[in-house]
């Protein structure tokens, strides 16, 4: 089962036809995207399910429904154990943005947590869920595929918030703290961190 969010809101991936129950089904086939969008800007959706025949080709056939946009990101640890966290357009978001020309999505993931905390010596430990999520850019709907890697690092400097992102706040969190950062954070960050 995948999710991919259109603010806030899932369109879940899935082979199983349920009763409608606080959701609407469609078939994946002959999903109308666009008309979908616009239903889950309305109150009245909360989420949507694509049917698909083939459990593995599901998140391949939705993808070709829309441009894709690939981007990497990092749930950063320093020694302490707390996670680097943003803050951008007044929500708590973890360093993430787009894949550049020829680099791999690892390289990506660790130059974009640089370039927006100002965090460095980043080490790779593990691949973490990819994450997907619908946006409108210049009138156009498209599809971030961000595919996310836990780090560590003992850095110990100073943060710095790459404002020309939007970012205003660099902060390393604790459990308590990220409990907190969460209630006011995005749907895939929540499934991420959780």
């Amino acid at each position: 089962m995948y999710q991919i969010f259109v603010n806030q809101k899932p369109i879940v991936l899935t082979t199983k036809v349920e009763r409608e129950d606080g959701f609407k089904n469609y078939l994946l086939e002959t999903a109308n995207i666009g008309k979908i969008i616009k239903d889950m800007n309305t109150d009245a959706v909360q989420e949507v399910r694509l049917i698909g025949s083939n459990e593995n080709k599901l998140i391949k056939q939705f993808l070709k429904l829309l441009p894709n946009v690939e981007a990497g990101g990092g749930k950063v640890y320093n020694d302490k154990g707390e996670v680097l966290f943003i803050y951008r357009n007044n929500k708590w978001d973890l360093p993430k943005g787009r894949i550049d020309g020829d680099e791999t999505f690892e390289e990506g993931a660790m130059r974009e947590v640089e370039e927006e905390t100002g965090v460095s010596g980043l080490k790779i430990t593990k691949q973490l869920s990819t994450t997907y999520h619908i946006f409108k850019r210049n009138g156009k709907h498209k599809i971030k595929i961000t595919y996310w890697f836990e780090m560590k690092t003992s850095y110990k400097g100073t943060l710095v918030p790459e404002v020309k992102e939007g970012i205003t706040k660099v902060d390393w969190l604790n459990a308590s703290e990220i409990n907190k950062a969460l209630e006011n954070s995005y749907a895939n960050i929540r499934l991420l961190v959780k």
